[in-house]
């Protein structure tokens, strides 16, 4: 298998968006793991702006609303999906999945390509940088230099490690925990100074979780040198896969997806670029 490209995976699903919704029920028919039901897993707990109240059943958030509208393409009524939770882990090994998709901000890399399969991309994300108020006043600023000598920390099996070290390059190793909760409460207790999360988290994090959270500064969507962009997760193989990722190519064409982003993630602006 190899890994699609963003271009080749829009420019396919975008010849396919034409299709009435009848043969978009055809493709997803027999295709799910329970006839009649879309099962979708996300994490938990699910955070916002990507699920509201850790509740994706209400369709609220970014990814929830993302789901139904793909469940809507592929001809499942709302209360035929399913909802599923998983560690952000578990759904990147390889082997049988006990969910159709799983959403949870994923970001499409070559090597999990190797034992997964991603769907098109429905979101391109802009990673910011997170710290504590006594940071910012003991001189954090918004620039490569004043970065590089803060302690870093970030969720294991996401591509922030990568990204730190590709970015800012820590004069320190970056210390690596199981997940964003545990992340969180590593800088409240002073272990590590800052993170770096996509831009809707990073907001979601500094405003609700920590009481004296702050979004110093994000980097360009296009900063690593390719998009990072977030997919739909499947088992290797799952012929849904091209199912969903007609529905998301549809999305893009018909300016629903960009709808959705607009609900749910265009008030995360005001943050300065990092320089």
């Amino acid at each position: 298998m190899t890994l699609k490209t963003t271009a080749s995976l829009v420019l396919a699903v975008a010849a396919l968006s034409g299709q009435a919704s009848l043969a978009q029920d055809a493709c997803a028919k027999g295709k799910t793991i329970a006839e009649g039901s879309l099962t979708v897993a996300t994490g938990n707990p699910a955070y916002f702006p990507w699920v509201i109240d850790n509740d994706p059943s209400t369709g609220k958030g970014f990814e929830a609303a993302v789901a139904y509208e793909i469940a809507a393409r592929l001809g499942f009524a709302k209360e035929k999906v399913v909802w599923t939770t998983t560690s952000f882990d578990q759904a990147i090994q390889p082997g049988a999945k006990e969910f159709d998709f799983n959403i949870q901000q994923y970001s499409i890399s070559a090597e999990r390509d190797q034992t997964i399969d991603f769907s098109a991309p429905y979101y391109t994300a802009a990673p910011a940088v997170v710290v504590r108020k006594p940071t910012v006043e003991a001189g954090a600023q918004p620039t490569g230099a004043s970065l590089k000598g803060l302690i870093w920390g970030a969720a294991a099996g996401t591509t922030a490690l990568e990204l730190i070290n590709k970015l800012i390059t820590p004069e320190s190793d970056v210390m690596l925990y199981d997940d964003t909760a545990d992340l969180t409460e590593a800088m409240k207790a002073n272990q590590i100074d800052a993170t770096l999360v996509d831009l809707p988290t990073a907001l979601y994090l500094a405003a609700a979780v920590m009481e004296d959270g702050v979004v110093v500064g994000q980097y360009p969507a296009d900063a690593t040198g390719g998009l990072d962009q977030f997919g739909a997760v499947f088992a290797e193989g799952n012929p849904l896969r091209d199912c969903v990722s007609e529905a998301i190519g549809a999305m893009v064409s018909d300016g629903t997806l960009a709808k959705i982003e607009a609900e749910w993630l265009e008030d995360a602006t005001g943050v300065p670029m990092i320089q």
